[in-house]
């Protein structure tokens, strides 16, 4: 009788290509419709947009500063903090959008070949369920 082959480690299937993960072509024409009709193409250089898009990171980042874990959990529930959480995350969203426009960044492919990488680095059967680096895997 022979063994059973060993379980294919899920994270190592391919992404199907047949669908996109990320489809942002509609919102990264309304981001151009908008930054064109202000005159702000001008200031929107990979600079400018990825110092905006930090500051951003660090409004939201904000929201959950000296939150527990639990209360970090239940931010975007709570109707102090709800609107907040939302309106950064697009705030984030619409950068991270523009600034990949910008630079002719592919996102779909982009987070593909990164969903790839980050399949080889961990493995299923080495990352379930612990927090730590690639690197520190295998020691």
């Amino acid at each position: 009788m022979s063994a059973d082959p060993p379980p294919q480690d899920e994270a190592a299937a391919p992404v199907p290509p047949a669908r996109p993960l990320v489809d942002v072509a509609a919102l990264q024409d309304a981001i151009a419709r908008f930054a064109r009709e202000r005159d702000w193409e001008p200031f929107h250089s990979p600079k400018n947009l990825a110092m905006a898009l930090t500051g951003e990171v660090g409004e939201l980042v904000e929201l959950f500063q000296w939150l527990s874990e639990d209360a970090s959990r239940g931010v975007a529930r709570d109707p102090l903090t709800a609107r907040r959480v939302r309106d950064e995350i697009a705030d984030v969203l619409v950068y991270l959008v523009r600034l990949a426009a910008v630079l002719e960044v592919d996102l779909d492919e982009a987070v593909r070949s990164k969903l790839a990488t980050n399949a080889s680095k961990y493995p299923v059967h080495l990352a379930r369920g612990n927090a730590k680096k690639y690197s520190d895997h295998r020691k």
